[in-house]
């Protein structure tokens, strides 16, 4: 019988005095010490021979002091990362001068994805190749003079393309053109991991963003992404200064133009004040419908911010891959992207005539949108971690500090001292192709997490699904909860979603140990769901009459089909036989051995021959009215109980 459906017998775990444990990590958590201090109460606790049931309190309060840390750091390193965008942001806003702007940013790419080396490349039309400009941690004078034809190594294939390229180890990747002055430039500052993003103007390759390490390092998509934001930034302070030193030339060089060149002067500064704004917005903390609403009033028209699927698509295509807002019939679309992803769109409604520097506003509102929406992403994982790390817990460690189990749920908007239903949920059939799987499944985990939110609960996948722990509202019932979730998550998927839920648990904070249960009785109930043929439905332990009674709780399943079909499926486990597999069709039948041949596609004698045996098994009352309901049910529950093929 499966572990996954019948709760095994554990030993007690040993409870140590409330906090005594956790006492020196949490003076190591205060104090910031490194990872290796965490190693030290446990030392200290073996050399004074403190007992077992001490030395494991300790290292599980080790282990999730750890786990704090880290996700300490994490957000640290988080905050770090929008801080420094929105103060780049913010020095666009303030800052008129390049050769103050570029080097804040080159300076910032490296601070914040912790590398060696950033620097920044420009195009030079007039020669064809593209040239050092700016560098950041670099000791080598021959790599900050370097210059790069169109093509050659990673940062002039990146100013080719238009497409960001990183390599794990430069010198092994054959990808890009390598050149003996490249080469030796690389070799000298040292460089191994290099990755590069475009500076784009338009459809216009105007440089390349880099960031490089001296050791191997692969870079993840985030991070890339990260960089692609920053080198968005920069194109932006260059077109900037490149508009205002325009106008100075103008201003210094034609006197009869100052008419015109006060009208440009004007909309520059128009320009930069949107960019104030929407600094200002920016770093207020505002969200993306609030930069629409700001860009509405700027351009007297109505913007409006939609997801990607319902923009028109042709025209937010254009305007992706031309990195400029694009008219659409009486209205203009810019795209919301990031890192080649598409986020959505900004819509300027009924707005034909839009002069280039509107145009531009909405560009740049479009560029911040996504800023603030790959801030509002980050955020929702780092809750989703959060969410189903505490879930981990109550599930898989039962000896947690009522206490702080409260605390850590309380600052996620939870109660867990309210009653909850644990849900397990699952989707209906599985998919030959193993991507696609992967895909479903993600989106299942998504839309629980989603749900648990908005529903003041906790979420975590787990076992190939996902697992819910709900509260209970006043008047509802688990039944209910359950088949409320199946249809939910079932819509929002777009897959049958099929939903088993345990009976209510009052107070999971103070019993930790009757989740773990109650997660069993849910996937119990979610088993029995899936060989009744229910896929895409949801229901309880109760919605299954005496079945019901045995699923729930700590019923002695394993004990009941032993003492009533147990002989039979030894019998079977020993020879090789099937007499279980004849005894459901014999029933199925309704008891007729001339169906059952048919059903088994064997001889009417097979059938009698194999009853017999039965019978000398089970003894010769087994088809009386009572014996019979008892194997019936005995069938059905070692068939429950029986490993399930996905």
């Amino acid at each position: 019988m499966s572990s996954d459906h019948v709760q095994s017998a554990r030993p007690p775990v040993a409870r140590t005095p409330a906090g005594s444990a956790e006492t020196p990590f949490l003076e190591l958590l205060a104090r910031g010490a490194p990872t290796a201090a965490y190693e030290q109460p446990v030392l200290l606790a073996r050399a004074e021979g403190r007992s077992a049931e001490w030395i494991d309190a300790l290292e599980r309060a080790g282990r999730l002091a750890l786990r704090v840390r880290a996700e300490l750091e994490g957000r640290r390193r988080r905050e770090a990362e929008l801080s420094a965008l929105f103060e780049t942001a913010h020095d666009l806003a303030g800052l008129r001068d390049l050769d103050a702007v570029i080097p804040a940013i080159v300076q910032r790419a490296r601070s914040l994805l912790g590398t060696d080396v950033a620097y920044l490349t420009l195009n030079d039309p007039a020669r064809g190749d593209t040239y050092m400009r700016v560098t950041e941690g670099s000791v080598a004078a021959g790599f900050q003079q370097l210059r790069l034809g169109m093509g050659e190594g990673l940062g002039g294939l990146v100013a080719q393309t238009a497409r960001p390229y990183v390599t794990d180890d430069y010198f092994k990747d054959a990808r890009f053109q390598h050149t003996g002055t490249i080469d030796a430039g690389v070799r000298d500052e040292g460089l191994v991991a290099i990755l590069g993003v475009p500076l784009m103007l338009g459809p216009q390759v105007i440089g390349v963003l880099f960031a490089a390490d001296r050791r191997a390092r692969v870079f993840e998509r985030e991070q890339i992404a990260l960089l692609g934001s920053f080198a968005a930034l920069a194109a932006a302070a260059i077109d900037s200064a490149n508009l205002l030193t325009e106008t100075r030339s103008a201003l210094a060089g034609l006197e009869r133009a100052n008419e015109i060149i006060r009208d440009r002067s004007g909309v520059i500064e128009r320009a930069s004040d949107v960019h104030d704004r929407l600094a200002e917005l920016v770093l207020r903390g505002g969200g993306v419908h609030d930069v629409a609403a700001a860009v509405s009033q700027v351009l007297d028209g109505t913007v409006e911010f939609t997801e990607a699927a319902a923009a028109p698509a042709d025209a937010l295509e254009a305007s992706r891959a031309e990195g400029h807002a694009v008219p659409h019939g009486p209205d203009w679309i810019a795209a919301v992207a990031a890192g080649g992803e598409l986020l959505g769109a900004l819509v300027l409604r009924g707005h034909p005539g839009l002069d280039p520097v509107d145009q531009r506003t909405l560009e740049r509102a479009a560029m911040v949108t996504s800023l603030l929406l790959l801030a509002r992403r980050s955020a929702a994982e780092a809750e989703q971690r959060v969410r189903g790390e505490l879930l981990d817990d109550l599930l898989d460690a039962r000896d947690r500090d009522p206490r702080l189990l409260r605390e850590r749920a309380a600052r996620l908007h939870a109660d867990l001292g309210a009653t909850h239903v644990v849900l397990a949920a699952r989707l209906g059939a599985p998919s030959a192709d193993a991507e696609q799987e992967a895909a479903a499944r993600h989106r299942l985990s998504s839309a629980a997490f989603h749900l648990a939110a908005t529903r003041h609960g906790l979420a975590a996948a787990r076992d190939g699904g996902t697992v819910l722990l709900l509260p209970l509202r006043h008047g509802d019932s688990a039944t209910q909860l359950a088949r409320r979730t199946a249809r939910h998550l079932g819509t929002t998927v777009r897959e049958a979603v099929t939903v088993g839920a345990s009976a209510p648990v009052e107070n999971p904070a103070a019993c930790p140990e009757t989740v773990a249960a109650a997660y069993e009785e849910a996937r119990r109930c979610l088993d029995a769901l899936r060989l009744l043929g229910r896929t895409g439905d949801g229901a309880a332990a109760q919605d299954f009459g005496f079945l019901g009674l045995l699923l729930a709780g700590d019923r002695d399943i394993a004990g009941f089909v032993d003492r009533t079909v147990g002989p039979v499926v030894a019998y079977d486990e020993r020879r090789g036989t099937e007499l279980i597999r004849t005894l459901e069709a014999y029933f199925a039948c309704g008891m007729s051995p001339a169906r059952t041949k048919d059903a088994l596609h064997v001889h009417v004698n097979t059938v009698a021959q194999r009853l017999e045996r039965v019978g000398r098994l089970l003894g010769q009352d087994w088809q009386t009215p009572a014996r019979a309901l008892e194997i019936q049910l005995a069938l059905r529950l070692h068939r429950l109980s029986a490993p399930t093929r996905s």
